[in-house]
């Protein structure tokens, strides 16, 4: 099988780079077409070789990987690729601001090569990567770090422009509710929670569901520990 998902891998660990383009590169359906050392390097390389997925080291020296999605993301025309942060940990403040940035989601540096070529081919396609109460476990652990709303952030006047609906979805998605969760709460097809957090998701410029959530918790509309259902 020609391989369909082209992977850039950013670490600035050579051995652990090595090891993870080597894993990739025995995986049938997995191209590997560049391997960048700094943020700085992968932002060229991401502009250059057009990768479907980008393994992103979180910390790096000099542009880390936050900084290093968010250029790639604003620069990169549609379809955009899709970002797998690496950490070391999941609780890990740089991955929060990576999924704030639109990064698609999160890998431990310890998971096993099945792991990490279940994520690869995941969000390759197009799917979630992780349960959203994964996501909703971190982002709320940093919105009560930091407090919410977080200082000097102002919700989005297209919060306002949102259904009834669609805030009521919203707000069970940033609860880490999937959308099966959703449909069976709200008594609507999952079909219609798709729809509504699309429409809900391109009123507020968002291109992932942990940007959504983020949003949700940055804001107000939902809060640590709360129901505000």
């Amino acid at each position: 099988m020609s391989p369909h998902i082209r992977v850039l891998v950013a670490d600035d660990q050579f051995l652990i780079r090595a090891g993870l383009v080597g894993v990739l590169r025995a995986a049938p359906g997995i191209e590997v077409v560049g391997e960048a050392g700094d943020g700085a390097e992968a932002v060229e390389l991401a502009a250059s070789t057009r990768p479907d997925v980008i393994l992103m080291d979180i910390r790096m020296p000099g542009m880390n990987g936050i900084t290093a999605t968010e250029r790639i993301l604003a620069a990169a025309p549609d379809p955009p690729p899709r970002v797998l942060v690496l950490t070391t940990f999941d609780l890990d403040e740089y991955v929060y601001g990576a999924l704030r940035a639109g990064a698609a989601g999160f890998l431990l540096k310890d998971s096993g090569p099945e792991r990490l070529l279940a994520a690869v081919a995941a969000i390759g396609n197009g799917d979630a990567l992780f349960a959203p109460s994964v996501t909703r476990r971190l982002v709320e652990a940093f919105a009560l770090r930091a407090g919410v709303p977080l200082s000097g952030y102002a919700p989005p006047p297209a919060l306002d422009t949102l259904t009834g609906r669609e805030l009521e979805v919203l707000k069970l998605a940033a609860r880490g509710l999937s959308n099966t969760e959703i449909a069976d709460r709200l008594y609507i097809s999952e079909a219609t929670v798709k729809t509504h957090l699309n429409r809900a998701m391109n009123k507020l410029n968002l291109d992932t569901r942990a940007q959504a959530v983020v949003l949700a918790y940055e804001s107000g509309l939902v809060t640590p520990g709360g129901s505000d259902l």
